[in-house]
This record gives C-alpha cells, sequence and structure tokens, in this order.
C-alpha cells in the first residue's frame, strides 16, 4: 500500500497516541453556522471525518470532543459517533484534557489534539502531537507539529485518522473489510 510521505517526528509522535482531542467549530465543522427558523444552531459534519473516527475506535484510540460552545448538533454528532467524551461550553480544555488523562491513566505524550483558533493553543501545546487544520489562524499552525492539507469540517479529521492508524499499524486491519489486495 502508498501511504502519504509524513515526516519522520509526527510519524513517532503518532505512535503512542491512544487519545484525540477534537474541537468542534473549525475542525468537525467548517466554522459556519446555520440558524434555523426557531433561532437553532445547524453544522455540516463530513461524512469521511465521522467513519475515519469510527475506524480509530475500532483501532483501540479513544476520542474526546472538546468545544467552546454549546451544540445540540455536536451532541448529537457525538452521540451518532459513539463518542462519549464529549464536553462544551469550556473555557478551560487544558483542565478538561488533564481529567481525561487521569482517567484513561495516561501521560499527555500519548494525546493528539487538533484545533483551528487561538482558543485550542493551550491544549495543542500540551499535547503529545498537535495538529492544525489548513486554515486555522497563523498561531495555531505555528504551533502545530503537522498540519492538514484540507481545511476543518472538509476531510481534515479524517487525515489525522488515517495519520494515526498507518502510524501506530493499524490500518491494514481497519481497512481489510473494504480494500482487497
Amino acid at each position: 500500500m502508498n501511504f502519504p510521505q509524513y515526516p519522520p517526528e509526527v510519524m513517532e509522535r503518532a505512535k503512542a497516541i491512544r487519545l484525540l482531542i477534537l474541537d468542534v467549530d473549525g475542525v468537525l465543522t467548517d466554522g459556519s453556522l446555520y440558524f434555523g427558523p426557531q433561532g437553532e444552531a445547524l453544522k455540516v459534519f463530513h461524512v469521511r471525518d465521522g467513519h475515519g473516527l469510527k475506524m480509530l475506535q475500532k483501532a483501540g484510540i479513544e476520542v474526546a470532543f472538546l468545544s467552546g460552545r454549546r451544540s445540540d448538533a455536536a451532541y448529537h454528532r457525538a452521540k451518532e459517533l459513539g463518542i462519549n467524551r464529549f464536553h462544551e461550553g469550556l473555557r478551560d480544555k487544558v483542565a478538561v484534557m488533564e481529567e481525561i488523562m487521569a482517567s484513561m491513566g495516561i501521560e499527555a505524550a500519548a494525546v493528539a489534539a487538533v484545533g483551528d483558533d487561538l482558543v485550542d493553543l493551550p491544549h495543542l501545546r500540551r499535547s503529545g502531537l498537535a495538529v492544525a487544520v489548513a486554515d486555522a489562524v497563523p498561531e495555531v499552525r505555528a504551533a502545530a507539529h503537522w498540519v492538514t492539507s484540507l481545511p476543518g469540517g472538509r476531510g481534515a479529521v479524517r487525515e489525522v485518522c488515517d495519520l494515526l492508524l498507518k502510524a501506530r499499524e493499524k490500518w491494514e486491519g481497519v481497512v481489510r473489510p473494504w480494500v482487497k489486495d
């Protein structure tokens, strides 16, 4: 199988990952907010990102959504994907990250975090693998160990999932039902 070339440092960091922390707006979505007639916020999620997250879970990698905003749409997406570590309305993502790490018995080196905006910098800097989506603000891209080629909400999360699966040598086993040699 022909894989994209990832920087060796990124592959080394990705091998240790047991938890993927995702921001919602701007990472799992393109950051746009749509409002329905009753004032409800509507969001669009990319189906391939969801499939990538399901593959990660199948490979034993935990996933958590940490969002500064409250959103019924994000809550329902997390539930649909079987993601139980859903935290919203956060002012301090690092504190929640620390709680999750403690509950899993892992260190920061085992955490990958994906962000797009300034509020994500503290937990990105704390994680073992910091990832910025392609359209992240310059400060987040500069702080990241790796930047996706796709923007948030448009397949960037799937890129991260594929990276983690390949680095942890789980790719072949996870994709076997669909890919025949």
